[in-house]
Formats: structure tokens, C-alpha cells, sequence
């Protein structure tokens, strides 16, 4: 009989005849003897009698209804056509020779998803409302694209006046709380353009009017919202040494200036190239934009009884997204939790309705793929993962580094929930 159990767990009990699982005590001992030295005989190879007397009887036992249970619960899983998820919390109950080997089951199951076809149309209303969006660049967008990368080609020349608003600058600084250093407070040849306002607020106007060689003290206050809550709201002494001021000569937006960016003839030419390349992108970002609300109208529309370990599992996968965002910015998680004052086991907390969401949105779709009744050719999947291989550069270490079988099961995955998005974008 198959208990139903909170948050979408069951429980069970299996009794293995002891004519079934008394073969086992064979296959423990003879695990056992490859593990230890019995004079006359090769590893593995000794009488079970011998092993026993050797490690004990209990120990061979309790190997042999291991190996018993394994195989009886996935007997039982199988025969009972269950979904479960994760590893099972088994607790014996009767581990005896000569008698039914007998234990109970405890699993986390896909539960029972509802997906209230209202959903529709809601997004019957979000289509109707994107349709009438607009995918042109302005004028004034296109220009603004224009100068970030005339800006990102500026010429850096070393010079000896004072510094000034749009310089290329590099500072040692020390910053200091009460008197005493503060963590990560400290860098040399630290660089930086004046003007961007990416330190204290403040704290780039104070190095205008500096000469390379200079030094200088001054005090700020960090705004009561910065990252680090040890900080905010304190006023802190800073030490600067200037380093190198470099005037930064940005090239005039101009036909040359779009003939050194490459096979462009014209600015008029390099210009219809950029526009085409920003609706592109505004169109792709609408796209995930429009997407990202139908999952919220589904969600909204879907109940579902949420397993504890894809919720682990998915905290999990948004910590390890988290580190990868960390890392990129120079930092490694250790150093962002603790700026943020907080261990893993609360950001993961805090993170639990966003994981539930993330979950839940995951199992409509697959509810919505079998009611679609959407089916892929294999050829389809594998064709989709031959075009993810291709980045991989050591083809003869491959199958080494890749696990092809979850590579599969993610491609049929990313391509279902596609052909679900088609469906959803014709409503």
C-alpha cells in the first residue's frame, strides 16, 4: 500500500521473501573477501563461512540487504509505475537470516500538476499588447550607440596637467573607518575615468585638479543603501596617491572614423549596419520579454505540490549562477556573501519563493508539452546537439567531458518548451 505523504513525498512497505534476497549473503561475502587477506585463497574468492568468521556475520548481512533493497525498490517503483525523484529514506524494520527481509520507503514524487487553461487567455491579452509594440531604433538611440563606441576607441595619451572630468587616471588608495583600514579598502595603480561615477559619490571630483605625484586626504560619507551594510551611512577617510593621468582622445564620429571600424565605405553605411544589428537585439530582448510574462500567467494558473528536493536542487543551480556572476566581476562568492553579510544557508532561504517559481514554471511546461501533445524526431534533438558540440574545441576528449545522456535530455527539453512558446505566440 502507497502512503501519501506532505509535500509531495510517499511512503511504503516492501517485504523481500528470504528465498529472494539470501543469494545476496554470496555476493556480500564474496565483496568482503576482496577487501581482506584469508590464507590459501585469492581475493574474493574464500568461502563465505570463512569470510564471515573473518569480518562477522552481522556485517555480511547487513551488506547482503543492501544490495537486497536496491534491487527491491527499483523492482517496486517499476511495477508501481512511480515517479520518484532523488534518493529514497529507507528504514528496516526486519533484518534477520532465515527471515523476510522487510523495510519501509520513504520518496519524493512528481506531484500531481493542474494547469487551468484560463492561461490562455491571458495571453491572448499579452500577444494582443506586444503586437503593438515597435521595433525601431531612434535617431537619438542610434547616435547614443555611436558614441559609447567612439569612447571605447579613445586614444590614451600621457600627460602632466592636472587631471580633469573624462581622463583615464590611476590612484593607489587606502580608505580608512575610525583610524583603521577597512576590508578590501585598499588598491594600487587602481584605474578609473573621472566621471563615471563608479566609487563613492564624490570621491571622483575630489581627484580632479590632481597632478601624477600628488597626494591627498579626504572624507566621505557611503550612501546608507551601499552594497556593503557595514558601510553605509559612514563617513570614511580616504587616502589617494595619483599615479598617471591620461587624456583620453576620442576620434570624431565621421566617415574615417567608421572606415577604421572595418569594411565600412561610408558613416551612412555604418550606421544602417548598427541599426540593423540594435533591432535585432531589441527584438530578441521583446521576444524574452513577452516570454517571460507568459510564464508568469501560466504559473499563476498552475497548482502543484512543490518536492523539497527540486526546490534544494534549483537554490542549488541559482547559487552556482550567482558564483559565475561573482567571478566576473573579480570576486569569488566567499568575498560577495560576505559583503552582503549573509551565509549560504540564508541566501538560499531567501531565494526559496523565487526557486518554488522557477519550479513550478518548469512543470507547466511540461504538463502544457504532453497536453499539446508535442513529440520531437530524435533527428531533431540530435542535430540541436551537434550545433552545442561544435563549441567544444578537444573533439578527442569529448565523451570524456560531456555527459551526453543529460545533454540529451536538456536539448529535448530546451526544444519542447520552444515549440510550446510557438504555440502560446499564435493565441
Amino acid at each position: 500500500m502507497i502512503k501519501k505523504l506532505p509535500k509531495s513525498r510517499i511512503e511504503f512497505e516492501v517485504s523481500v521473501p528470504w528465498a529472494d534476497w539470501e543469494k545476496y549473503l554470496d555476493v556480500a561475502a564474496a565483496e568482503a573477501s576482496a577487501e581482506i587477506k584469508i590464507p590459501g585463497f585469492r581475493p574474493g574468492k574464500a568461502p563465505r563461512k570463512m569470510v564471515e568468521q573473518k569480518v562477522g556475520k552481522g556485517v555480511i548481512l547487513n551488506n547482503a540487504s543492501e544490495k537486497a533493497v536496491q534491487k527491491s525498490y527499483v523492482d517496486f517503483i517499476r511495477k508501481e509505475k512511480l515517479e520518484v525523484i532523488g534518493s529514497p529514506e529507507i528504514e528496516l524494520k526486519t533484518v534477520s537470516a532465515g527471515k523476510d527481509l522487510e523495510y519501509v520507503a520513504r520518496a519524493a514524487v512528481i506531484s500531481e500538476i493542474k494547469v487551468n487553461g484560463k492561461y490562455k487567455k491571458e495571453i491572448e491579452k499579452i500577444n494582443k499588447e506586444y503586437r503593438n509594440k515597435k521595433n525601431e531604433i531612434s535617431e537619438e538611440e542610434l547616435q547614443l550607440e555611436m558614441k559609447k563606441m567612439a569612447n571605447s576607441r579613445a586614444k590614451l595619451v600621457t600627460v602632466l596637467r592636472e587631471a580633469a572630468k573624462n581622463d583615464r587616471v590611476e590612484i593607489d588608495f587606502n580608505v580608512l573607518l575610525g583610524g583603521f583600514p577597512i576590508e578590501n579598502g585598499k588598491s594600487i595603480n587602481h584605474p578609473l575615468i573621472i566621471g563615471q561615477e563608479v566609487f563613492v559619490p564624490g570621491f571622483e571630483n575630489e581627484l580632479i585638479g590632481m597632478k601624477a605625484g600628488a597626494n591627498k586626504e579626504f572624507e566621505l560619507e557611503f550612501p546608507k543603501d551601499y552594497h556593503s551594510q557595514s558601510l553605509g551611512g559612514k563617513k570614511a577617510t580616504f587616502q589617494v596617491t595619483m599615479k598617471l593621468v591620461q587624456e583620453r582622445q576620442i576620434p570624431e564620429i565621421s566617415d574615417e572614423f567608421a572606415k577604421s571600424l572595418g569594411n565600412f565605405e561610408n558613416l551612412e553605411i555604418l550606421k544602417k549596419n548598427l541599426q540593423k544589428n540594435l533591432e535585432h537585439e531589441q527584438k530578441h530582448k521583446i521576444k524574452e520579454q513577452k516570454r517571460s510574462e507568459y510564464l508568469e500567467k501560466i504559473t499563476e494558473n498552475t497548482e502543484a505540490e512543490m518536492p523539497e528536493i527540486l526546490i534544494r536542487e534549483e537554490t542549488q543551480k541559482m547559487l552556482h549562477e550567482l558564483e559565475h556572476q561573482v567571478q566576473a566581476i573579480g570576486i569569488n562568492l566567499d568575498q560577495y556573501l560576505q559583503q552582503i553579510k549573509k551565509n549560504r544557508a540564508e541566501l538560499e532561504k531567501d531565494w526559496e519563493p523565487n526557486a518554488i517559481k522557477r519550479v513550478k514554471s518548469s512543470m507547466a511546461l511540461n504538463k502544457i508539452v504532453e497536453e499539446e501533445e508535442i513529440k520531437l524526431a530524435a533527428k531533431e534533438i540530435e542535430e540541436e546537439m551537434n550545433k552545442t558540440l561544435q563549441y567544444y574545441k578537444d573533439t578527442q576528449n569529448l565523451a570524456k567531458n560531456i555527459d551526453m545522456e543529460r545533454l540529451y535530455s536538456y536539448t529535448k527539453g530546451v526544444l519542447e518548451n520552444e515549440k510550446v512558446f510557438e504555440i502560446l505566440e499564435k493565441l
